[in-house]
């Protein structure tokens, strides 16, 4: 039986190579060239058309990324513009009306000028004593207010940054994180990713979010967590890796200001001695010897040899600033 099997199949066999070599001889040469050629067609159409679309692929992530550069350099050409009165009070973390400051300001110069008359200073003393105290104190309040929110929010926001990380590396969503951020982080942090969370949370687009935070947080370290954002918005990526090299950046320029900052201790220390050094010795020729110093006060020529030495004081105590100040 077996061996009626191997014969069935060996005949089987020769029947096939047969037939196969039979239509090797028979078919035109033509034909099979025209074959190959077809399957190079396809084989070239195909590869074509994964290039042309990988091709409009890239163009269109291109466009898109260029969109967004052009969109980033309006909104910083809009956030140079002056900002209003209002804006400015809530950068201080203030929450008063214009009217309010309008009116304290008022109030206080009011109160300047009723004490030079009290004292029985000059008409000039009066309005340029009010309109110093009146008006460029309160201006001064906030910024020097609006300074200190700031170096306090940068000094916290690179480990909210580590804190969106190690959220996002845990399977969390970007929304969830902002939230933790804005649970557990200190003040001024936690109020402006608390702001930003609520906008997401109401339908405001992570972009818009974003330049609302840097309306409020105009500082660099904002920008590049925005920027960092919106391009892994829009083209996508892995953004705990993008995040997590953010905050690594954020740390090197925090390391790099304290550097500067030790390296110009002792400029500044001279300005400042140099700076103080008049006034000082001023003070001490008036309470040794008043009846010497005190022609400056109470003679024209000492009113203007005292107005020029301020001027030239002003001037030079600012070239030492502008000397020892490092941007970074």
């Amino acid at each position: 039986m077996s061996a009626t099997i191997l014969i069935a199949l060996t005949a089987l066999l020769a029947a096939v190579g047969a037939g196969g070599a039979m239509f090797a001889f028979t078919t035109p040469a033509g034909a099979s060239k025209k074959r190959v050629a077809a399957v190079a067609r396809a084989t070239t159409a195909s590869s074509a058309l994964v290039r042309a679309t990988t091709a409009a692929q890239g163009q269109q992530k291109r466009k898109a990324m260029q969109n967004l550069l052009k969109d980033m350099d309006r909104q910083q050409a809009e956030r140079k513009q002056r900002p209003t009165l209002q804006r400015r009070i809530s950068r201080a973390g203030l929450e008063f009306s214009p009217r309010t400051f309008w009116i304290s300001s008022a109030a206080l110069a009011v109160i300047t000028a009723f004490g030079c008359f009290l004292t029985g200073q000059p008409i000039v003393v009066v309005v340029l004593a009010s309109f110093a105290v009146g008006f460029g104190l309160p201006r001064w309040a906030i910024y020097f207010l609006t300074k200190r929110r700031q170096k306090k929010f940068t000094n916290e926001f690179a480990n909210a940054i580590d804190v969106i990380v190690r959220s996002v590396k845990t399977g969390l969503p970007v929304n969830e994180a902002l939230k933790i951020v804005a649970t557990e982080m200190g003040e001024p942090v936690k109020t402006e990713f608390a702001k930003l969370s609520e906008g997401l949370k109401v339908g405001v687009a992570m972009d818009q979010g974003l330049k609302r935070m840097f309306d409020n947080m105009p500082t660099p370290e904002v920008n590049f967590f925005a920027i960092v954002m919106t391009v892994q918005l829009k083209s996508g990526g892995n953004l705990s890796e993008a995040l997590g090299n953010l905050a690594s950046v954020l740390r090197d320029r925090k390391r790099l200001q304290g550097k500067i900052k030790a390296l110009s201790s002792e400029a500044k220390a001279s300005a400042m001695i140099i700076g103080c050094l008049p006034p000082g010795v001023m003070g001490m020729v008036y309470f040794t010897s008043p009846d010497y110093i005190m022609p400056l006060f109470t003679t024209r020529w000492g009113n203007l040899m005292l107005a020029g030495c301020a001027v030239w004081m002003t001037i030079g105590t600012l070239v030492m600033k502008k000397m020892i100040a490092f941007k970074t």
